[in-house]
């Protein structure tokens, strides 16, 4: 089981960022959220099996189709299992 918290920069908001994640995420069966920042980075917290995660990470480099991913940043954090399903936070 793994924990990753994530940060995505770019054109990220203003294109179904947050939610296109969430259903990538509720189809990997990935706990946690996804919310905007006022920075224009869009932050998110994963927490499921470790291929899934990592699947769900892989697919946070691209985005949806009008995004534009310069940069991700993610840290792996301890795995608690505090989140069982997968939420877009506003």
């Amino acid at each position: 089981m793994k924990r990753v918290h994530i940060f995505v920069s770019g054109r990220v908001q203003g294109v179904c960022y947050r939610a296109e994640t969430w259903h990538h995420a509720r189809k990997l069966d990935v706990g946690g959220w996804v919310r905007n920042l006022r920075d224009g980075r869009v932050e998110a917290i994963f927490e499921g099996e470790s291929g899934n995660v990592d699947s769900i990470i892989e697919w946070c480099r691209r985005g949806p189709a009008f995004a534009e991913v310069t940069d991700l940043t993610f840290y792996e954090e301890p795995y608690d299992g505090t989140f069982k399903e997968f939420t877009i936070r506003y």
